[in-house]
């Protein structure tokens, strides 16, 4: 059955010429996982874009969070000139952005100028992954459960307050509550039909812990597809929420409250769709998964950076607040880094590191290639840890940002599997932000310090 959302190049150039679509967003993922691009007319995209590419600043992949170019990074700098590299559209991923009015989206793979891929580039890095998964007959199927807090402010008035005295859209915890959400509904209403009509299926919306805390979750999916409706999701979530004169953020840990999680589920199939998982014939978990499994273990700490990429990711892991912090795996088991559910095609591993903040195809990747790992060098399946993971001396989750990226930068596992250009790539990232937050003043030093000191 075709989904309605979708485009070809000829329905795109007929809706156009019906006066239906009058705008085209083209997009890539940047390292932060935020969509960059460019908005085309239609004539010239299906005319000249769809069959070739476009070009775009090759500083997008070497920029903070503030979009400033800054240095340390091999792929370009005020020294190579800054210049371009490649908008290659997938043509794939043509779908209506029915959030803005006569507006199609298609996003892009960033190529560079010799239109080989940017080895870098977050949607490069997940289809390398992907890309071992078919050598060995299998394909990865998965799924981001991400939460964010909606606010009855603007963005423009929360900038101008200093994110100060923001009024959450509920007032205490809604967490499964129909009478609470439906408060909000709305714009939780239009979030979930815009997805809808863009071709993103949803599964359902639901309350969360933290106030005016929400989550909207999507159908189980190939890996790839589910990161690019991650990112699109992501995006018109906001630009739906601003249209309501209301914000919503997706940073890993607002206040002192529950944090915005991005529990990222994911499993394998085989050619003729069979669970890769499961021991064929039955409910039990196959040598592959549980090799897998080991993989993930082994190396959750060296990635926890992919996990959690920010300096204000870490403060999301605290005991008893459902961000785990001992890596550690466990059956149905919460406080857990990786809890293991469903049975039959829906086994699956849920990786409960990621925060709001992270980047999808990243997360993906990472997986993969730790899983992929523990499968390759036949690593001895893990037991089940049972009880309470905050308890006990167990391996742990990174203290912070600075901790996660020394040991991503050495190592040679992460070196080996992404190449130590990009390795590299991503080190200097995490340096640009812990840089920047060490020169900063902040509202926490001058309350303790201004008088009292």
């Amino acid at each position: 059955m075709a989904n309605k959302g979708m485009l070809s190049v000829p329905q795109l150039r007929a809706l156009s010429e019906a006066g239906e679509i009058d705008t085209v967003i083209m997009a890539a993922p940047d390292m932060q996982g935020r969509l960059q691009g460019k908005r085309m007319m239609p004539k010239y995209f299906c005319e000249q874009v769809s069959v070739d590419a476009a070009e775009g600043c090759a500083y997008l992949l070497a920029t903070d969070i503030e979009c400033a170019p800054v240095g340390g990074y091999a792929l370009t700098s005020w020294e190579k000139g800054y210049g371009d590299f490649v908008f290659k559209p997938d043509l794939d991923t043509l779908r209506r952005a029915p959030w803005q009015h006569g507006a199609a989206m298609v996003l892009c793979d960033i190529e560079l100028t010799d239109h080989s891929p940017a080895e870098m580039a977050p949607r490069t890095m997940l289809k390398k992954q992907l890309a071992r998964l078919a050598e060995r007959g299998w394909h990865a199927m998965a799924a981001t459960e991400l939460e964010f807090i909606l606010f009855r402010t603007s963005y423009e008035a929360a900038w101008n307050s200093g994110y100060r005295d923001l009024v959450p859209a509920n007032q205490y915890n809604n967490d499964y509550s129909i009478l609470g959400t439906a408060r909000v509904e709305p714009v939780i209403r239009a979030i979930r039909n815009a997805m809808e009509a863009a071709g993103i299926q949803v599964e359902n919306s639901k309350g969360e812990c933290n106030l005016g805390q929400h989550e909207i979750n999507f159908l189980y999916r190939d890996a790839l597809g589910a990161a690019d409706g991650h990112v699109i999701y992501k995006e018109a979530a906001k630009e739906i929420a601003a249209e309501h004169n209301c914000a919503l953020t997706f940073m890993a840990k607002f206040n002192e409250r529950e944090g915005n999680s991005c529990h990222t589920h994911l499993s394998l199939r085989d050619l003729e769709g069979r669970a890769v998982f499961v021991e064929p014939g039955t409910r039990y978990h196959s040598l592959v998964f549980q090799q897998f499994l080991a993989g993930l273990l082994a190396h959750a700490e060296e990635l926890a950076f992919f996990f959690a990429p920010n300096i204000n990711s870490y403060k999301r892991y605290a005991a008893g607040s459902f961000a785990p912090t001992g890596l550690v795996w466990g059956h149905d088991n919460r406080t857990c880094a990786f809890r293991v559910l469903g049975h039959g095609k829906s086994l699956r591993v849920e990786n409960r590191l990621p925060g709001g903040d992270v980047n999808p195809y990243l997360a993906l990747a990472a997986m993969i290639a730790a899983g992929l790992d523990g499968v390759d060098k036949e690593m001895k399946p893990v037991p089940a840890f049972e009880g309470n993971a905050y308890l006990g001396k167990l391996k742990r989750v990174p203290k912070t940002l600075a901790g996660a990226a020394k040991i991503f930068a050495g190592s040679s596992f992460n070196k080996a599997a992404f190449g130590e250009d990009v390795v590299a790539h991503y080190a200097n990232m995490a340096q640009v932000e812990l840089d920047a937050f060490n020169t900063a003043v902040t509202d926490w030093e001058r309350y303790r310090s201004f008088e009292r000191m």
